[in-house]
């Protein structure tokens, strides 16, 4: 099989997972907290037995991450929603172990303890759950992220980073399982909480769709052009077969 085909088929492959994360994208749009997927495609150089000794470059399947960009912030007047702001995370505790989450939709439970829209309970930075007052009245939470009722600091928002480039795996919503075990932040000097805010996906929708036509039109031209060097190679053996 000529080489050319090969390259192709490695493109279309890259395309179709490219297809994939905007589709994942798309369907996020309106997910609160969310953080969109990209692609990163490196070129890859294979040695091929041919008379000018030349390389082929092949298209890797592509490596996902996290886009770094922060969602819109919207106002609810919630005093138990929550928005970050600057780089770092909300942490949960799943069935599946600790999960990040940009999602501070939380709610105090009969209990007092603070847990997220899907009832995992939120932790602090010590990695363990929070625990509220339930007759001490509407909780405060400064910038800081400390949190206060009646005048009386109760508790803290644990803040946490961790180096999603290593790995990740995606949890419900818009939780986010690391590779890398989290760590608390302790630097809050360029992070802060906003009380009665939400961070909303941070997915473009237009650029999504737009990279959605550039996609489907490179799939489309790709299909072509190895229709046409399909055909031009079995033209050849007819010919250097003596077909006729």
């Amino acid at each position: 099989m000529q080489s050319g085909l090969y390259v192709s088929l490695s493109s279309q492959m890259a395309l179709e997972k490219r297809l994939t994360t905007i589709a994942d994208n798309m369907a996020n749009v309106n997910t609160t907290g969310f953080r969109g997927t990209e692609v990163k495609f490196n070129q890859l150089l294979s040695d091929t037995d041919n008379k000018l000794n030349a390389k082929v470059a092949f298209v890797s399947q592509g490596n996902d991450y996290l886009s770094g960009d922060s969602g819109e912030l919207q106002h609810t007047g919630n005093m138990l929603d929550f928005a970050i702001k600057g780089d770092a995370w909300f942490a949960l505790d799943t069935p599946a172990g600790q999960v990040l989450t940009k999602d501070g939709r939380f709610t105090m439970k009969d209990t007092g303890e603070l847990v997220s829209i899907r009832g995992y309970p939120v932790l602090d930075a010590g990695g363990a759950p929070i625990q509220l007052n339930t007759a001490g009245g509407e909780p405060k939470v400064g910038n800081d992220g400390m949190i206060y009722q009646g005048g009386r600091q109760v508790g803290s928002l644990g803040l946490f980073e961790a180096d999603i480039s290593k790995g990740y795996l995606r949890y419900e919503n818009s939780g986010v399982m690391t590779t890398e075990t989290p760590r608390a932040v302790t630097d809050r000097f360029n992070i802060g909480i906003e009380q009665g805010y939400l961070e909303n996906s941070n997915v473009n929708a237009m650029h999504e769709i737009t990279q959605l036509i550039e996609v489907n039109r490179a799939f489309e031209s790709i299909a072509s052009l190895t229709a046409d060097s399909e055909s031009s190679f079995n033209e050849a053996i007819k010919t250097l077969g003596g077909s006729r």
